[in-house]
This record gives C-alpha cells, sequence and structure tokens, in this order.
C-alpha cells in the first residue's frame, strides 16, 4: 500500500504495510521550514543524529544529546503535517539497559509529539526493542553501518564484505524483526546482502547505502541538497548544490552593503507627515 499524496498523515502502521510496495521515501530533517518543504514529497521523515555532524560540526553523532534531538525532533513536528516523524535516540541514551531506552523514548514521544522513535543495534538490542514496543514506543532499528558504534568499527566503512559480516547484518535484521520493530534501516551494507535482508524479514527495510531492492530509502538532507561540504559519502546522489548558491549570495550581499547599494528606498521605512505608523515585521539574527 503506497500513502504517497494522500492528505492523511501517514501512521506507523501504514508504513509497516507498505512492505513489498512502492518505494518508501525517507529523509532527514531537523527544521521547521525544511520539514515544510518535503513533507509533502515524503512518507517518513528522520529528525537523524547526523545533525550533530551536518549542523553543528561534530566529527561524529557521539557527542549528540536527547536535549539536542528534542528540540530539533519538536521543530520538525511544527512543520510536518504528512509525514511520519521518527526520532532518532542518540549515543548513551538507551544502551545501558531497557528502562533507560523507555525513559528516553517517552520524553522524546511526550516533548516533541512524533510518531517514533529509531536506535541502533541489531541481536544486543533486542530485549530493548521488545522491551518499548510492548509498552507502547514504536520503534524503528538501524543495522549495518552503525555511526554509533564508529570508534568499534574503526571508522565509516561498509559491511557485509565477508560471510562472518553478512550472516551478522541478517541476523541483527532478523532479531530487530522479531522483537517487534515496524521497520529497520540498513545501512552501508554490501547489495546483495541488503538484497536478501530484504526478501527475509517482514518488515520494511529503509536502505542507506544498500539496495535499490529495499522497500525504501533515505538520505540525509544536507547531503541530497549539497549543504554539507565536508565529505560526500559514496551512496549520496546530490540532486542540487545550495552550498554554492548559499556562498553566491552571501558575497552578492557583502558587496551591496560595502558599496553602499544595500538598503535602497524600498528597504527602509519612510514615514509619511501626519500618518499613522504601521507596525513593521522584523527577522532578527
Amino acid at each position: 500500500m503506497s500513502v504517497h499524496g494522500e492528505a492523511k498523515p501517514v501512521t506507523v502502521p501504514d508504513l509497516r504495510r507498505m512492505k513489498g510496495g512502492t518505494p518508501q521515501v525517507w529523509l532527514t530533517a531537523y527544521t521547521t521550514p525544511v520539514a515544510q518543504r518535503l513533507d509533502q514529497h515524503c512518507d517518513a521523515l528522520l529528525v537523524g543524529d547526523s545533525l550533530g555532524m551536518v549542523l553543528y560540526g561534530l566529527p561524529s553523532t557521539l557527542a549528540v544529546s536527547l536535549d539536542m534531538m528534542i528540540a530539533h525532533g519538536a521543530a520538525v513536528m511544527r512543520g510536518a503535517r504528512h509525514a511520519c516523524v521518527v526520532v532518532d535516540l542518540p549515543f548513551g541514551t538507551y544502551q545501558r539497559s531497557p528502562k533507560q531506552a523507555f525513559a528516553s523514548a517517552a520524553r522524546v514521544l511526550a516533548e516533541t509529539g512524533c510518531a517514533a522513535v529509531k536506535l541502533e543495534g541489531g541481536v544486543e538490542m533486542a530485549e530493548t526493542i521488545r522491551f518499548l514496543t510492548a509498552r507502547g514506543v514504536p520503534v524503528c532499528g538501524h543495522v549495518g553501518l552503525m555511526p554509533q558504534s564508529v570508534n568499534v568499527a574503526g571508522g565509516f566503512r561498509a559491511t557485509g564484505r565477508t560471510e562472518d559480516e553478512a550472516a551478522k547484518v541478517a541476523a541483527d535484521a532478523r532479531a530487530v524483526a522479531e522483537a517487534g520493530a515496524f521497520a529497520v534501516v540498513v545501512e552501508g551494507t554490501l547489495e546483495p546482502v541488503a538484497a536478501s535482508i530484504t526478501r527475509s524479514v517482514p518488515i520494511p527495510t529503509i536502505g542507506i547505502g544498500a539496495s535499490a531492492e529495499c522497500d525504501g530509502q533515505v538520505l540525509v538532507i544536507d547531503d541530497v541538497l549539497g549543504t554539507f561540504n565536508d565529505f560526500t559519502p559514496r551512496f549520496v546522489k546530490r540532486y542540487a548544490e545550495l552550498g554554492e548558491e548559499i556562498g553566491r549570495a552571501a558575497a552578492a550581499y557583502a558587496a551591496d552593503v560595502r558599496a553602499r547599494a544595500f538598503p535602497q528606498a524600498a528597504h527602509v521605512f519612510r514615514q509619511a507627515r501626519n500618518a499613522a505608523p504601521k507596525p513593521a515585521t522584523f527577522n532578527t539574527p
């Protein structure tokens, strides 16, 4: 079943029922204006902890806090009317115990109004996923390349290259599905392995650097738009180069200011004699 284009909001059960149908469209979003632009085109908006890197300039996602995720999750919810909003649980907020995970997830759901949370891990997180879903918390899993485990993995590297790696990713995906997750992100996994996982698990697989045979795809919006230039993962397709446009716009503005070409008459407030002042609207820094 596809819900793309319908006016009604996409729900977690809707996403789960889309298994094997028209591929789901997921993108990350972190702010209200961007969420408003993406909402009508997406089945789901993921408030990813990738915001630590693309918005805050951090070297990895590990320093992202729960408060940061809640603030950005709430902002995205203010801009979403159609897409299902899923918020990442950041590193250190769910690994200690299922009870810790529930406390973190409960805060996210209550303070943002989002539909679900996402967490990384497979077999080792199955008990936690089962604990959360039994208590009314919809969970999206995340297996394969897991950015929160970057130090253990020795960097951001694709997985599934050996039989052991392929077997581990497959086992992780099965464990996530059996524990009650409604979907699972499969990241940085060799194409044949991701395709096989998609055929073998009963929940939607959302690929990123995986296979076109996944049940959906997700990308970081800043990669799609070309506003993040520190590095470009191999699996990214840029659909715009807005970073260059932003630079050109800033250069044109700077030139106008220095030449006293801005502001012009149309950009300043002038009051006619005996006229009542009109209220002004400001966008302040």
